[in-house]
């Protein structure tokens, strides 16, 4: 299902608690939401839909992939660059991101799985995995 958007900056600042069998329909509503966006969005958090929980959706070359408590485990390669957020207000922000990152995290079939990513699917990555760690661009 479709949700609507969080933009409380205090809500969006608290640290997401571990995703659970139990939240396997937020990954879903929360895919549903993004794919509703896709014009104007690559990758969602679980809070920008107002669930705090360590779930992330994003394109993925072509292909959208869904995370269940991503956690980046080495970044190599730091490069600052502007970033945009449908949470929030404004324009473009300045971020530190990294071009390599190794991220481990878990299927919605909650099987874990280690994964490098690189270029402009690792951005988003990191984008989404600060939602979850409470960190706004």
């Amino acid at each position: 299902m479709i949700k609507e958007l969080a933009h409380d900056p205090i809500w969006l600042a608290q640290k997401s608690q571990p995703a659970t069998k139990d939240d396997l329909q937020v990954a879903q509503d929360l895919l549903d939401t993004l794919t509703a966006h896709k014009d104007s969005c690559v990758g969602m958090a679980a809070n920008m839909i107002g669930v705090n929980k360590r779930i992330i959706v994003f394109d993925c070359e072509g292909t959208y992939m869904t995370m269940m408590n991503p956690q980046i485990i080495s970044q190599s390669g730091p490069y600052e660059t502007e970033e945009g957020c449908l949470s929030l207000l404004g324009g473009p922000r300045k971020a530190m991101r990294f071009q390599k990152i190794k991220v481990q995290y878990q299927t919605a079939e909650f099987q874990t799985r280690l994964k490098t990513f690189t270029g402009w699917t690792a951005q988003i990555i990191q984008h989404e995995i600060d939602h979850c760690n409470g960190i706004l661009i």
